[in-house]
């Protein structure tokens, strides 16, 4: 069973843009209210699709660069990457059904 990983400025290339697997980055706050609704969520997927997606975090307060880098106005923001590339992207509290019809529709 897989969890959330942690992402950092630092950890960012080998976790998402080198990862063999498609990589969900949700782009999160301590204040934020929908992120914390979000995060179990996510937990789950993570959970339920082990081996086919990989889901990491990133504290936007603590990485701001990467915040920026992607263009992150509102949180939560969800990035999914394949290959190295975005190839798609939401944002606000969604259901875990519509993420993982997301996630399938890129494997």
């Amino acid at each position: 069973m897989s969890a959330p990983i942690d992402v950092t400025q630092t950890t960012f290339k080998s976790e998402v843009i080198e990862s063999e697997t498609p990589v969900l980055v949700d782009f999160w706050a301590e204040w934020c209210g929908p992120c914390k609704k979000l995060g179990p969520v996510l937990d789950e997927v993570a959970a339920e699709m082990d081996g086919q997606v990989k889901v990491a975090k990133v504290n936007v307060d603590e990485e701001r660069m990467l915040g920026a880098m992607f263009q992150v106005m509102s949180i939560p923001t969800v990035l999914l990457f394949k290959g190295g590339d975005k190839v798609d992207e939401f944002v606000g509290l969604r259901p875990k059904s519509e993420i993982v019809k997301r996630v399938q529709s890129h494997i």
